[in-house]
């Protein structure tokens, strides 16, 4: 046999064993815990199913970057604060309400001066709105803003993808919509409330000060907060009675640590059953730590997470090692949940559920029936149209375009790829499309043939002539699918992925299978005439 029908027949059979051997996983029940020979031996990945075949959850949060920016705004004005400290410049006074505005009320009007060059050197992402001689009112610079919005929106988008990770949702899909909107998608996730507490938990892990000073935190609240301290609100839980309550706290406004250093959070049962959950930072916030609990020894040191205090301990000596535990009213679940925010991070800013909506999996199960008798019914019409109107090489194309089903789930499933409605309907068309090519090599063919040309030339001549066509009209379609891609939402995507994969595959079984199987028939059958 000519070496060359043996060596492309070898690279074919592979191509079809990978595909065949990609795609079992996805066709075989659920291992479990006990997976037999077989299952180990095939690799992980499945075609998984998007939400409208699976079911699931569909969420649109929106991000406030104001607050973003209005919190930037009071870590620069502490961190002025310091650097002012730090360069002895006295009497000069910062304010930050809740603004984008910081007034400096200088006491000594000589020290002007030194402030301007301090922010000049220090603070270049500040600017002078006006000053007079014992004044400065300084603002956020609009690139400085800018930047400030897009790093915001970014980390939220790579916060709740870590979240939704951790938690083990297969196959979100997590996408920016817009410059402050995240859109979610959860695949085979039926629980809503869980899926908001998840993504939507702030989770700002803050350590302050419980203020010792003369007001209690119920005086506080009637005649207002002394100057540099807020009310806040601790978790309790009686045991007696199981109910949960809240009760004041009067804390020092200064953080003295947040969760930025956090690299670890897990939660377990203490000695007396209670849900607890560990903290543990990394080496610069074990020293920040450590020099805060050796500080403020036999002071209260309240943890506040999203602004609700869980536990406000005594720190009864110095913690070196950076670990830390939180404790509250809460259960083993919301432990974990706990844990899984603080690990995956806090989010920026606070986010805003715009729009909500849970997908059925019966719905999931209609759709997939449908859409499979839908592809099948319109299969076996393009095959028996082949096979009627080209005879024997309408039975080679039919072989070619069975040879796309293992080839494109195989590698749908070895991208980890998932498959949507329109993703099932991308596959009939490339169905659809592969037989385009087969009828542009077929029709080329029996020109050659009205010409009286052999078989061996007329079926070579066929192939060369169509290969260029087909490859323009298949090429353009691939960059229009690519467009849709990048620009469209999930269910578009999931066509478009099908429809790539599809398009590449049908070009291989319609160019290099089928003529394969010609040159391999004219090998060995010689025939007089080409049945077309």
């Amino acid at each position: 046999m000519n070496p060359s029908l043996t060596w492309r027949g070898v690279f074919l059979a592979l191509a079809l064993l990978l595909g065949v051997y990609a795609t079992l996983p996805t066709f075989l029940p659920d291992p479990g815990e006990n997976p037999s020979l077989l299952r180990r031996i095939l690799p992980s990945k499945t075609v998984n199913l998007g939400l409208d075949l699976k079911g699931g959850i569909y969420l649109v949060m929106e991000v406030d970057l104001d607050v973003a920016v209005q919190n930037a705004a009071r870590r620069i004005t502490d961190e002025l604060r310091r650097r002012l400290a730090e360069q002895k410049i006295p009497g000069v006074s910062l304010e930050n309400e809740n603004s984008l505005e910081i007034s400096a009320r200088l006491g000594d009007p000589t020290q002007k001066d030194a402030t301007v060059a301090l922010l000049e050197r220090y603070f270049p992402n500040l600017e002078i709105l006006g000053s007079t001689d014992s004044s400065l009112l300084l603002t956020l610079t609009a690139d400085e803003i800018a930047q400030i919005k897009d790093l915001t929106s970014r980390q939220a988008l790579e916060t709740i993808r870590n979240r939704v990770d951790i938690f083990g949702v297969a196959e979100p899909d997590i996408r920016p919509q817009g410059e402050d909107r995240v859109l979610i998608q959860l695949p085979g996730f039926n629980d809503p409330a869980q899926a908001v507490e998840l993504i939507g938990k702030t989770a700002v892990l803050e350590f302050k000060l419980v203020d010792n000073g003369p007001k209690t935190a119920e005086e506080a609240l009637r005649t207002g907060a002394p100057p540099g301290t807020q009310v806040y609100y601790e978790k309790q839980f009686d045991r007696a009675t199981g109910r949960e309550y809240q009760t004041p706290i009067l804390l020092r406004k200064q953080t003295l640590m947040t969760g930025e250093t956090l690299v670890d959070a897990r939660a377990y049962r203490g000695d007396l059953g209670d849900s607890r959950v560990s903290v543990r930072f990394d080496g610069r916030g074990a020293r920040e730590f450590a020099d805060i609990t050796e500080r403020y020894l036999q002071r209260r040191l309240a943890i506040v997470l999203d602004d609700l205090v869980y536990s406000a301990p005594t720190i009864r000596s110095r913690i070196p090692d950076g670990e830390a535990y939180i404790e509250g009213s809460f259960t083993m679940e919301e432990a974990r949940m706990l844990a899984v925010v603080l690990r995956a991070g806090a989010l920026p800013a606070p986010v805003t559920i715009l729009e909500q909506r849970t997908v059925g999996p019966s719905l999931g199960q209609d759709s997939i029936h449908q859409g499979v008798v839908a592809g099948l019914v319109g299969i076996g019409l393009i095959l028996l149209f082949l096979l009627f109107y080209y005879r024997w090489s309408g039975l080679v194309a039919n072989i070619a375009l069975l040879l796309n089903f293992p080839l494109i789930m195989g590698a749908l499933a070895y991208l980890g790829a998932t498959l949507t409605l329109p993703g099932i309907f991308g596959l009939v068309l490339t169905f659809a499309m592969s037989v385009d090519a087969n009828v542009l090599i077929f029709e080329r063919i029996r020109e050659e043939v009205r010409l009286n040309r052999h078989p061996i030339g007329a079926v070579s001549a066929g192939f060369d002539r169509a290969f260029w066509t087909i490859f323009d009209a298949n090429i353009t379609t691939v960059l229009a699918a690519m467009v849709l891609y990048q620009f469209g939402t999930g269910p578009i995507r999931g066509f478009a992925v099908t429809l790539i994969i599809g398009i590449i595959s049908s070009m291989f079984t319609a160019i290099f299978a089928s003529r394969w199987m010609f040159d391999l028939a004219l090998v060995k059958f010689k025939p007089q005439r080409v049945s077309i």
